[in-house]
């Protein structure tokens, strides 16, 4: 099932000082944060701040060409997560034929923000994290270390940690 997502906000994970866009359902309280590149998020920002340049970026040309030659981006879906790597495609409509590109989901948001697609994203992947935790095994350990206690978290206790996070947890990022 599709759910329909926005841009709730940016932020910086302190950890490993890499952007986050932190997506959040139009009709509930759940967020899908993915991290992303600085370049991808500066895009995003700048189009979330209005801020326009006077020659196109390339998000700004994508978005031209596309239209130019007779397209339109019905919406973009972020469509599952494979070793903890996001993946999107772009819907496009051109000549009464779908299109369906894939994508990174960060050009994928930024374009969609541009054109003012719909963006949305499998419910599946609000159950899951951005850090793969395999629950095949019990009793597995994931490498992610807790920044409060230095120690390995279990599966389970990763899944609480994370479904706890609130997009303030992330920082701001500015471009």
């Amino acid at each position: 099932m599709l759910v329909q997502v926005c841009v709730q906000s940016l932020g910086l994970d302190r950890s490993s000082n890499t952007p986050v866009v932190i997506l959040q359902e139009n009709e509930g309280e759940r967020v899908l944060p993915i991290w992303i590149g600085p370049g991808e998020a500066s895009a995003i920002a700048m189009e979330l701040a209005q801020i326009k340049f006077s020659r196109p970026l390339t998000h700004d040309l994508l978005a031209s060409v596309l239209g130019g030659l007779g397209g339109a981006l019905q919406k973009v879906v972020i469509s599952r997560v494979k070793e903890n790597t996001y993946f999107a495609e772009m819907i496009i409509r051109r000549n009464g034929e779908v299109i369906s590109v894939d994508a990174r989901p960060s050009d994928s948001i930024a374009v969609a923000l541009r054109l003012e697609a719909k963006i949305f994203a499998h419910d599946e992947l609000f159950k899951r994290t951005a850090i793969e935790v395999s629950e095949d095994h019990p009793g597995s350990r994931s490498d992610v270390l807790s920044e409060d206690e230095g120690t390995v978290m279990a599966a389970e206790e990763l899944k609480e940690y994370l479904r706890k996070l609130a997009p303030e947890d992330f920082g701001r990022f500015t471009p």
